[in-house]
């Protein structure tokens, strides 16, 4: 009895599959980004409203948010207030963290989004007013609709910096 060439290209890939169902670490379209940097961890301390260090020293960039500066020299309107609403959250919290496209910026912070226990960081500083949506490809395509609409609402409600800052600004 003869297989069709289909059924031989079938069975011939199987042991692959098997081999790559098996090895944990095998790269997938489903889960990209996943050898960026540790998935879990505990926050060390908090440089600002989008910025966090690892215990470990590893410094992480919020991905998709941009919050008001607190450091360089500026001092921008609602900045403080993001920075504390970002520690409130993060500080000596363990994480999780979910990485998209890009693992690193041109600094060399881990890009990525960021789940504490009150809830995916990235999304409440938009959502609550503390930052504006920051959309740098590849990272976030998928996202960027949901930010936008986060966004928006804030801004329709005058949450946080839109309601406290004459010119808001997130630069």
């Amino acid at each position: 009895m003869s297989m069709s060439r289909p059924a031989q290209v079938l069975r011939a890939s199987l042991p692959f599959a098997a081999l790559l169902a098996c090895d944990p670490t095998a790269p997938t379209h489903e889960e990209p980004g996943h050898l960026c940097g540790p998935t879990t961890a505990k926050v060390a301390s908090v440089i600002d409203g989008d910025t966090i260090v690892l215990t470990t020293g590893e410094k992480v960039r919020y991905l998709m948010v941009d919050t008001p500066e607190i450091t360089s020299g500026k001092h921008d309107c609602f900045g403080e207030e993001a920075h504390r609403y970002n520690e409130d959250l993060v500080l000596g919290q363990e994480i999780t963290l979910t990485y998209d496209v890009e693992c690193t910026d041109k600094y060399g912070r881990l890009l990525a989004y960021v789940e504490a226990p009150d809830g995916e960081i990235n999304t409440l500083l938009v959502d609550r007013g503390f930052a504006c949506v920051l959309y740098i490809p590849p990272n976030g395509a998928a996202r960027e609709a949901e930010f936008a609409d986060l966004e928006l609402k804030a801004r329709q409600s005058k949450a946080g910096l839109w309601g406290a800052c004459a010119d808001p600004t997130c630069d």
